[in-house]
């Protein structure tokens, strides 16, 4: 019997339905197939990168230990000073089968990094001394507030929160008489901020972001008080730690050290022409440090950024974050006083 049109029209509607179908299986297929790739590519080189970067660790902190074998006094022209500028992987393994120069992989992954002195700021918890304002700590931190054009109140609420944050009460009277711009005078409905661990994050103690990102390179955030090492600070943080002296001073003592690092209270007063005040809080060695880490592989670009303290020969690491980590740009400063 011979096929009506009809039919043959459905047959062939019936081949073409099944032929979309089977490329739209197989396209979905395909799809599914490159995304796993992917996936798994992307989670590759991310371990890769942590592994790559935990080594760069445990170069910084072999760089760190060898250091303090040398001595306790920490400079700028020490190695550990030195930036490792961005150079192929490859250069840094050993020249055999697995990781000789021109090898695929290492020639494809750029490592970076940098040590920087975090006792070259001034640290927030020195604000503070058994639980009560420590009267050298906040004149050094109003100085630093008033070089850089901040407001006072600023920094009446930063102290305030961080009493709270720390299990202490509000002051009744004297400098916080008067209740802090966003602090209530109830410390019993008042909420008790986090204590900050980053220098970033001191925003929780009240401070607007605008001033935030104007302390970030001369402040930050370690445990418990420290000092601030004179061979390393800024000229900013010189003249905020040192009382009695000008920006000017604090330039010229930084201009000595560039020649010739300082090893105590006699070097200093050689540059600056008079000794050091009772209360300043300044040192010239340092015990903690931050380590920064980049690996470009490829796309993909990882970056670490670890503190680090260092006790003896002793190196640990207490602190680390991953991601888009961006250095601090110092903000534009009032001329020389």
């Amino acid at each position: 019997m011979k096929r009506t049109a009809p039919a043959r029209g459905a047959a062939l509607l019936a081949a073409l339905l099944t032929v979309a179908l089977v490329a739209t299986l197989a396209s979905a297929g395909l799809w599914q197939q490159w995304r796993a790739i992917e996936v798994e590519t992307a989670e590759r080189q991310r371990a890769q990168s942590v592994w790559v970067l935990l080594g760069a660790l445990d170069w910084a902190r072999l760089v760190l230990r060898e250091d303090a074998r040398a001595g306790s006094v920490d400079h700028l022209a020490e190695p550990w000073a030195i930036p490792l500028q961005e150079a192929r992987l490859s250069t840094f393994l050993a020249a055999d089968r697995q990781g000789a120069p021109g090898d695929a992989a290492g020639d494809a992954a750029f490592l970076s990094g940098t040590l920087t002195d975090l006792q070259s700021r001034l640290n927030v918890h020195s604000l503070l001394e058994s639980g009560q304002v420590s009267p050298a700590g906040l004149r050094a931190f109003e100085r630093l507030f008033d070089l850089l054009g901040l407001p006072p109140a600023q920094l009446e609420t930063l102290v305030t929160r961080l009493r709270l944050a720390g299990g202490g009460t509000r002051p009744s009277g004297g400098l916080w008489a008067q209740a802090a711009p966003g602090v209530q005078t109830d410390t019993e409905t008042q909420q008790v901020p986090l204590i900050p661990v980053r220098a970033e994050q001191l925003g929780w103690l009240g401070l607007p972001p605008g001033s935030v990102a104007a302390l970030l390179p001369y402040v930050t955030v370690l445990p418990g008080r420290t000092a601030v090492n004179l061979n390393t600070a800024s000229p900013q943080v010189v003249y905020a730690a040192i009382s009695g002296i000008g920006l000017a001073d604090a330039h010229r003592l930084v201009a000595a050290r560039a020649a010739r690092h300082l090893s105590g209270p006699a070097d200093v007063a050689r540059v600056l022409g008079q000794t050091l005040p009772d209360d300043a809080r300044v040192g010239y060695g340092s015990r903690y440090f931050e380590v920064r880490g980049q690996l470009r592989l490829d796309r993909s670009v990882m970056q670490v950024r670890t503190l680090v303290e260092r006790d003896g020969l002793n190196v640990k690491a207490l602190q680390q974050q991953r991601g888009a980590l961006e250095a601090p740009v110092p903000v534009a400063l009032p001329g020389a006083r």
